[in-house]
């Protein structure tokens, strides 16, 4: 059972605050749906443009985000509903009900919060339980992945989710070890499985093996997949989805989503004319990624590698 931690001001700091601001623009009587509620930094921040007149719809699948939820809902006079549940279930059930939005954000990756609280796993820096559920009540946790995934499939997942380098040497070492219980020993045996050479100047050591393991864990990969066309359903004509992600498989996989909703068509490259008749849904605005500021990094150095990817609805 999750401790009861009581929120603070200082629980999350928004990511790129001012570009979602901007690319979302939420206005009086519009429905803003976060679909990544983490501690409300976001969903505050866009709650506060409607004024009071409007719907907030907060999605998570972290139970331990109630009492931010709770928070946000005191501080505003506009509609808000906490919906638990992993985000791309939650979306595609909405969308199946009719519900429409004309903003939707999407914060990939795990939170400050979750980061911030040993307890939970998702840190290489303190010694806890391996855990990284992003839901505390899934089945699969990275104690599972890691005592009991064959050493194959471990250097699959640690090279295709955390493009490590020293994949099949860690995994080799993970399976001599076993079993594994706190992320102290993963942590000591990753460090021993990486050429000297190779553990500095590229950050921490296990930083690439524990962002695989919480993909695995919580699906991330798919649930992006499935949530982008829930997401793009729920749209208004000229509703705007922000996504924001922190590594390259989920910025590649966004990416290449608009670009696909943009060009509408979906006949083979070789056909002389379109027989589909697809027609583009959005307009990535702008082309390219927008990246935080050297200033924002400044203040908070998580922002480093997030990238913010937008598209309007063309109605």
């Amino acid at each position: 059972m999750l401790p009861s931690v009581l929120p603070t001001e200082t629980d999350h700091v928004p990511v790129l605050a001012d570009e979602v601001l901007a690319a979302l623009d939420p206005r009086p009587g519009e429905t803003v749906v976060d679909c990544t509620f983490g501690a409300g930094g976001h969903a505050t921040m866009l709650a506060s443009r409607l004024h009071g007149d409007g719907k907030v719809i907060a999605i998570d699948r972290d139970p331990s985000v109630a009492p931010y939820f709770e928070r946000l809902r005191r501080s505003t006079a506009a509609k808000a509903r906490l919906l638990h549940g992993e985000f791309s279930a939650v979306l595609t059930q909405l969308s199946e009900n009719g519900v429409e939005a004309d903003a939707i954000l999407l914060d990939l990756g795990v939170s400050s919060m979750q980061l911030d609280r040993p307890e939970r796993g998702f840190s290489y820096a303190a010694d806890a339980p391996l855990d990284m559920r992003m839901d505390p009540s899934a089945e699969l946790s990275a104690r599972e992945i890691v005592n009991e995934y064959d050493e194959r499939t471990l250097a699959d997942i640690f090279k295709r989710y955390g493009e490590e380098r020293f994949a099949r040497q860690i995994a080799r070492a993970i399976a001599k070890q076993r079993p594994f219980e706190r992320t102290g020993q993963l942590v000591e045996t990753i460090k021993a499985s990486i050429p000297a050479p190779a553990r500095f100047g590229e950050g921490h050591p296990a930083k690439r093996v524990f962002q695989a393991l919480r993909i695995e864990v919580n699906d991330e990969l798919g649930a992006l997949e499935r949530a982008l066309p829930a997401a793009v359903d729920m749209l208004r004509p000229r509703g705007r989805l922000a996504v924001i992600s922190f590594h390259s498989l989920e910025d590649r996989l966004v990416k290449r989503f608009l670009r696909a909703q943009e060009h509408g068509c979906t006949c083979p490259p070789d056909f002389p004319v379109c027989v589909c008749g697809s027609q583009p849904i959005l307009r990535a605005t702008p082309r390219r990624a927008i990246r935080p500021s050297a200033a924002e990094i400044a203040r908070n150095p998580r922002a480093q590698s997030a990238r913010l990817r937008v598209g309007v609805q063309l109605g």
